[in-house]
């Protein structure tokens, strides 16, 4: 047992948590990298985009990987903006209000939407019209991937960011000392704390992330059957 062990009796405790709340950080990573694929998939199929999928790289650190999912993150609001202004663009005044006016008809606002569509795509699909207006209406989409940005910014230049994906399977004191650095054993509180809050705050808006997602693949699934 090590010294600041036994000056410290809840340090080994403290270690077994951060390696479990390291792998919660990457299974949170790792959900957020396959529901960004899928709105990926959906804007490339229904909205002519061209946005490379990507995949978590198992022998880069928590901060490459974080700026992996924030730059297509960051292509995925340019295109959401692009459509917008796309449809401010060709349509008149009049139409573009209608299309977020909650009073108006969701078929009159699919019918202007598919418009624009054919105009830009050539020829395009109801349920084109039908994603582009769920991307478009929804500000917890558009608010929920500026928050996750933000937050993977934070915990990519936070002590975890240094640490490789791969580190769970090198064994204890590998672990601590990726995490850890030059910092003390007794500071182990501290460095459990500072996870624990990153965690809970990405764990929060990557819920909320995913549902918005999953609220634009279903729609496109029911349009599909």
């Amino acid at each position: 047992m090590a010294l600041s062990d036994l000056l410290y009796p809840d340090n080994p405790k403290r270690k077994q948590e951060l390696i479990h709340l390291h792998q919660e950080l990457l299974d949170c990573m790792s959900t957020n990298f396959h529901a960004t694929n899928e709105l990926v998939a959906v804007l490339n199929e229904h909205l002519g985009c061209t946005i490379t999928h990507i995949e978590m790289r198992e022998s880069s650190t928590v901060k490459e990987n974080c700026d992996i999912i924030i730059q297509v993150m960051s292509e995925i609001q340019h295109q959401v903006q692009k459509i917008d202004n796309d449809m401010k663009e060709k349509l008149e005044p009049v139409l573009y209000q209608k299309l977020y006016d909650i009073k108006e008809p969701e078929l009159e606002k699919i019918a202007i939407a598919q418009r624009v569509f054919s105009i830009i795509l050539g020829e395009a699909t109801s349920t084109a019209a039908m994603v582009a207006l769920k991307l478009l209406g929804s500000n917890l989409l558009t608010f929920t991937v500026s928050k996750l940005i933000s937050l993977l910014a934070q915990i990519g230049a936070s002590v975890l960011g240094g640490i490789s994906i791969t580190i769970i399977g090198l064994g204890l004191e590998m672990i601590l000392h990726a995490i850890l650095g030059a910092v003390e054993r007794n500071q182990l509180l501290t460095a459990v704390r500072s996870y624990e809050k990153h965690l809970a705050e990405f764990k929060a808006a990557s819920e909320k992330y995913q549902c918005a997602i999953r609220e634009v693949t279903s729609l496109v699934r029911k349009q599909v059957q």
